[in-house]
């Protein structure tokens, strides 16, 4: 069984290290035997959570085409800016909007429900953004997911990148290679099992 993974970066910015990190991530699950699709969010813009906006027009068209396609996936790797330590407002905005869908149609439906997640964040900081990470961790066990112990913190990001997409230090470049080894193994046995 070959998993499917979503990569999913949480930044829109032109130049994202994390729309980097995605990319990279995306060529190494592949190169790992996963089936990968790899989005942007700018191409599903959303309001901000608001229940009085939920309660007169329900869940908004985007929020629901990101919860099918998450539910179509085994995995998820995440690419997480840090914010003021934290996660940043348009991934936390989709991770919340996502939670709130509970059916499709007349069906029951929970879209983070039991999905396996890996995190990565890219930072010019010499953490490499790995404190937001404590953050995104904590919302995504809450939401449901099983997010995997393994994760890729990307240091120095705007030099961290060769030309061709790749991580230039080895260290970092092995920590992604871990992550999405777990990553793809852990969505393997749920399918298996």
């Amino acid at each position: 069984m070959t998993p499917r993974i979503l990569v999913l970066p949480g930044s829109n910015r032109t130049g994202s290290f994390n729309a980097s990190l995605a990319a990279a991530a995306s060529v190494e699950l592949a190169g790992q035997g996963a089936d990968v699709n790899r989005i942007s969010l700018v191409d599903y813009p959303l309001p901000l959570v608001d229940e009085n906006l939920k309660n007169e027009s329900g869940i908004p068209e985007n929020a629901m085409k990101l919860g099918r396609l998450i539910a179509a996936h085994d995995g998820v790797f995440l690419c997480c800016p840090e914010y003021n330590s934290s996660i940043p407002p348009l991934l936390k905005n989709m991770i919340d909007w996502v939670s709130l869908i509970n059916k499709d149609g007349d069906r029951p439906f929970k879209p983070w429900a039991g999905r396996y997640v890996a995190l990565g964040s890219a930072s010019n900081g010499k953490l490499g953004g790995i404190r937001g990470l404590y953050h995104v961790r904590s919302v995504m066990v809450n939401v449901g997911t099983q997010v995997i112990s393994e994760q890729c913190a990307v240091s120095g990001a705007a030099e961290a990148f060769e030309a061709d997409g790749r991580l230039r230090d080895e260290r970092t470049s092995a920590m992604l290679a871990n992550t999405c080894k777990s990553l793809i193994r852990h969505c393997t046995m749920m399918s298996t099992g």
